[in-house]
């Protein structure tokens, strides 16, 4: 199992940046942001702090969401400019992505093409160390070996693992995440919600990453709708909950519904969590019967009553509900159509979703055809 060295948690955790930076002997930081987060004033609670100790940075802001291949290799020339020798990445996937994949390369320049980062990349140096404090509830980039690129002239998102990547530190701050609107609370907690499920579904699981996923669902069941409507307390138990999850799914692998929602972010430029929350519960249907006691557990997680004592079919179908519930509770999209999917587009889509690495880790097979079939239920 691969982890960060480090990892801060807590309202106010950001505060330890500074002085690991000095006890780390680092000499220059790069800061990986986006406009939104700089124009808002969530970056410069980072980079207050670098001022206070005088400590010297440079902030790269064009960071583009589900970032393209154009926007790494731009971030790229921009850190090697700089003379800095660590990265801190602040924002969501799409800041941590890009950073992990400057990190990569800037260590690694024989893989300065992009492409060539796809599926399990043979990197030989780890990356320039990385320093990554999530503004999102969600993705859990901060402590995991995945990142995922857009290859915009292909329209296809393309998953990278890499252990090389994984930051040397995150910092868990709930305080930087405050200020996040209502949408991307609920998109990203359903990413972390699927990231969970998936993980504890996944071919790949076993005994430690369910003790990581199972704590995840439970966590985001109990706090996710209090999150997403500004609780403090269940906003800090989800920033908590995502980065568990992406402890054990980082390890493990994913499954179908990431492989059919990468398709949707490189096709329409579909927000991931948004996806992530359509697709589900109707893949959860589709592989419940291949998921042994698993679902029970996810309807006990849920609190769903009486679950662990229905029959297996009940309570299979029980979790699917529950889940499907919490979706529409939330208020996130359940129809492709809403993110502007075209019916035309369904069999690429259902080829490149068949392509995705993280379709392998699905506990049932899938074919093409049922993956088409899949996306046209819920056009």
């Amino acid at each position: 199992m691969i982890w960060n060295q480090t990892a801060h948690f807590g309202a106010g955790a950001i505060g330890v940046i500074p002085g690991e930076l000095v006890s780390r002997g680092f000499t220059k930081a790069f800061v990986v942001s986006d406009g939104v987060l700089i124009d808002t004033g969530v970056t410069a609670k980072v980079t207050t702090l670098l001022d206070g100790i005088g400590f010297p940075y440079e902030v790269y802001s064009d960071v583009k969401p589900n970032p393209p291949i154009e926007a790494v290799l731009h971030g790229l020339a921009a850190f090697e400019a700089s003379g800095a020798d660590v990265l801190i990445a602040i924002g969501g996937g799409s800041p941590q992505d890009t950073c992990k994949a400057i990190g990569i390369i800037a260590a690694n320049p024989e893989f300065a093409d992009v492409r060539s980062l796809e599926g399990v990349a043979a990197t030989t140096h780890p990356s320039i160390p990385i320093i990554a404090v999530p503004t999102t509830a969600g993705t859990a980039s901060e402590t995991t070996i995945n990142y995922v690129i857009t290859d915009v002239e292909r329209s296809r998102k393309f998953v990278c693992v890499d252990p090389h990547a994984i930051p040397i530190m995150a910092v868990v701050d709930s305080e930087m995440m405050s200020s996040a609107p209502r949408s991307l609370k609920v998109a990203t907690g359903l990413d972390a919600l699927t990231h969970a499920i998936e993980g504890y579904t996944t071919k790949g699981a076993w005994e430690l990453s369910d003790l990581f996923h199972l704590k995840a669902i439970t966590t985001i069941a109990e706090s996710l709708l209090k999150a997403a409507d500004g609780d403090p307390t269940a906003a800090d138990r989800i920033a908590l909950a995502q980065y568990i999850a992406g402890m054990g799914y980082s390890n493990v692998g994913l499954g179908l519904v990431h492989g059919m929602a990468h398709p949707l972010g490189a096709f329409y430029n579909a927000p991931h969590g948004v996806a992530n929350g359509i697709l589900l519960a109707p893949v959860m249907a589709f592989n419940a019967d291949y998921t042994g006691e698993r679902f029970r557990d996810i309807a006990v997680a849920f609190a769903v009553p009486g679950a662990a004592e229905m029959t297996l079919g009940d309570v299979r179908t029980a979790a699917v509900d529950v889940v499907a519930a919490l979706t529409r509770d939330l208020g996130n999209p359940t129809t492709l159509r809403e993110i502007g999917a075209k019916e035309e587009d369904l069999p690429a889509l259902a080829r490149a979703a068949f392509e995705d690495v993280c379709t392998g880790g699905n506990p049932r097979e899938a074919t093409v055809e049922q993956i088409q079939d899949l996306y046209a239920s819920i056009y």
